[in-house]
């Protein structure tokens, strides 16, 4: 419930902020008497599309702490935190990035990293990971996570993401027009939109974020290719990689919050590919053996 709550939280402050900020530049105002004012609704679309993708990438790091409980280490206290700060500090050194923070978080197998740039970034694991896997196995999985970073995978995707929402909001906006104008061209008196244009738009809005989700879940899958590719880099060869895979294979990953779930080392199938973030296990292993 909590994650629920801070989902709709969040995603209601970025629609508050984006509101108020479309409405200072006059970007909301699209409708006009003479028709359509195709600029100002491209300003608007961009605005909404971007400016809630980065606003989130942005809050990422702290959302991500907040939504899973992840504390981060400051000062190792023990063993496992020592040889975690450790070997993520030797893998983002070899990748070439800074060194990100590391966090623990309690719950199933699962790992993420996250952060808005490759220098100001978060590398965290669960510890049923970290209770599932040997040591060699878990640091491959981490090497995935620094692979993401040093990728910029999390600024790509917000990227993708932007401008498939910008396309999203500006098709929806002109076919709810268009259809508006065709119902009621015979009514000369009409002015302003009439329920016609609300209706397509919401309907449209929902078609065409269907099919930019598939757009987006392709490329998610396409990163983490990327990612194990980096990670077998990092330790020097795939098998590491590919143990590590087998054993996520052979246990239920744990679900994480919808604001991280793309960024996990492994996500739950979708109830259709095409809309999967991530590939099937077997597919990653293929891929890795044959490199």
């Amino acid at each position: 419930m909590k994650r629920v709550l801070l989902f709709l939280a969040t995603n209601l402050a970025i629609v508050v902020v984006l509101g108020i900020v479309a409405n200072l530049l006059g970007v909301n105002r699209f409708l006009t008497a003479n028709g359509l004012n195709l600029g100002a609704l491209l300003g608007f679309a961009a605005l909404i599309g971007f400016g809630g993708a980065f606003i989130s990438l942005l809050m990422s790091k702290t959302i991500a702490k907040w939504s899973t409980g992840a504390q981060v280490i400051n000062a190792p206290r023990n063993d496992t935190e020592h040889w975690l700060v450790e070997s993520v500090t030797r893998l983002s050194k070899a990748a070439g990035i800074a060194m990100p923070e590391v966090a623990i978080y309690q719950g199933e197998p699962n790992a993420f990293a996250t952060g808005a740039t490759k220098n100001s970034s978060l590398v965290a694991v669960s510890t049923g990971l970290l209770q599932s896997m040997s040591r060699e196995e878990a640091e491959a999985v981490l090497a995935h996570e620094v692979a993401h970073i040093a990728n910029g995978d999390m600024v790509t995707l917000t990227l993708i993401q932007g401008v498939v929402n910008t396309f999203v909001v500006f098709l929806s906006r002109v076919v709810g027009y268009l259809v508006d104008s065709f119902l009621r061209r015979n009514d000369a008196e009409s002015s302003g939109p009439g329920i016609g244009y609300f209706v397509t738009t919401i309907v449209c809005d929902i078609l065409f974020g269907v099919l930019a989700s598939i757009i987006v879940a392709w490329f998610s899958r396409q990163r983490e290719f990327r990612a194990d590719a980096g990670a077998a880099e990092l330790m020097g060869n795939a098998r590491p990689m590919v143990n590590a895979l087998r054993r996520l294979g052979g246990i239920e990953a744990g679900e994480l919050p919808q604001n991280v779930a793309t960024a996990g080392i492994a996500g739950r199938p979708g109830w259709m590919a095409l809309f999967a973030s991530h590939p099937p296990i077997e597919a990653r292993i293929a891929a890795l053996q044959s490199r």
